[in-house]
């Protein structure tokens, strides 16, 4: 991996990720724009606990653009994006519409592909390993920042999720706090300790694979289950066997299988309805969990992914109503055994 880094015409970073050594990324950015101005702000909501991040400059971000005025496609024929370069494989770039800016943390917006009609299930395995390769190093870079808590690497696909634009791409926060869902999973695993002198990780991952029912793909680094109580009707965790606290601890052998896990998962949740929505491609959220930086039980933390689409059936959605989203109390309408068999019963041939 080759990996350039440059400033954007604003002064904002861009870092290319190349899979040859031989690539030059020399490109300048020539758009006349201005330096970003950013008002965000964090604030601490004292009854829940929760941090909220106040940003009222994303209000002008960009809305779903017509494709070929695609600020991610790069830039060519005479039109600007924020890809200086006429192709890439992966760039990473601060967010010109940050959610989290200044001594607040930071946002990077991460394109997996140039190829503005792919997803990421369309990728290759070299170029998901590249992905992968920036995921690491934006983690690496990211949590020498002043003031960073939590590293957190995600993507959103689809316009039901509210994603505002189509080109493939996912995010990557710097949080100046260790997020309350993750503070809640300390918790769980200090008091799981406490009671039973394990690791709370291994035991739900050594239950999973001795039960059976909810694995939907098991390679010899990394496991694919439906956890046993899933909030969402199709919601899968990828997790390497081997307990590690973030992307920067993985081996070299569970780096080399997990694009072939992670590529065939996201394959089969593309196939798990039927053609009643027309071949639509399947919403869903991506979402690594790191230890943050931290915490005092941080080589305790497993690292893993949370991947979950908000579609319940063809052509029918989940939407968070008033248990969910008032009480956050969730209702599934689909056991996770059922879950399970479906994502077993689409699998590659």
């Amino acid at each position: 991996m080759k990996k350039t880094t440059t400033r954007l015409a604003d002064g904002r970073e861009l870092i290319y990720y190349d899979s040859r050594d031989d690539v030059v990324r020399d490109t300048v950015d020539r758009r006349p724009l201005d330096p970003v101005a950013t008002s965000s702000e964090i604030r601490h909501d004292r009854l829940l606990g929760d941090f909220v991040a106040i940003a009222s400059h994303r209000q002008a971000r960009t809305y779903h653009p017509p494709a070929d005025e695609c600020p991610l496609c790069p830039s060519r024929d005479g039109r600007h994006s924020e890809i200086p370069a006429a192709d890439y494989d992966v760039a990473v770039f601060e967010n010109r519409f940050p959610s989290l800016a200044g001594g607040s943390g930071r946002c990077e917006v991460v394109c997996f592909t140039s190829d503005h009609d792919a997803s990421f299930a369309d990728l290759t395995e070299e170029q998901a390993a590249l992905v992968l390769a920036a995921w690491t190093d934006r983690t690496a870079e990211l949590s020498q920042l002043p003031g960073v808590e939590q590293v957190f690497c995600f993507e959103n696909r689809g316009a039901e999720i509210g994603v505002t634009l189509g080109h493939p791409h996912g995010q990557i926060y710097a949080y100046p706090f260790t997020t309350p869902r993750t503070e809640r999973m300390l918790r769980a695993l200090a008091d799981h300790r406490e009671v039973t002198g394990g690791n709370l990780f291994d035991d739900v991952l050594a239950e999973e694979l001795a039960d059976g029912r909810r694995i939907v793909l098991e390679g010899e680094h990394w496991v694919v289950f439906v956890p046993y109580a899933a909030h969402w009707p199709y919601e899968v965790h990828l997790y390497p066997k081997r307990r590690v606290p973030d992307m920067l601890a993985l081996d070299e052998a569970a780096r080399t299988e997990f694009p072939q896990v992670y590529l065939e998962v996201l394959r089969r949740f593309d196939r798990i309805f039927d053609t009643a929505d027309g071949g639509a491609p399947t919403p869903y959220i991506a979402a690594w969990h790191q230890a943050p930086l931290h915490a005092e039980a941080r080589e305790d933390f497993a690292l893993h992914l949370e991947l979950f689409t908000i579609r319940r059936t063809s052509g029918k959605l989940k939407f968070l109503a008033g248990s969910e989203s008032g009480m956050n109390v969730f209702i599934n309408d689909v056991p996770p055994e059922a879950a399970a068999e479906r994502l077993r019963e689409v699998a590659s041939e």
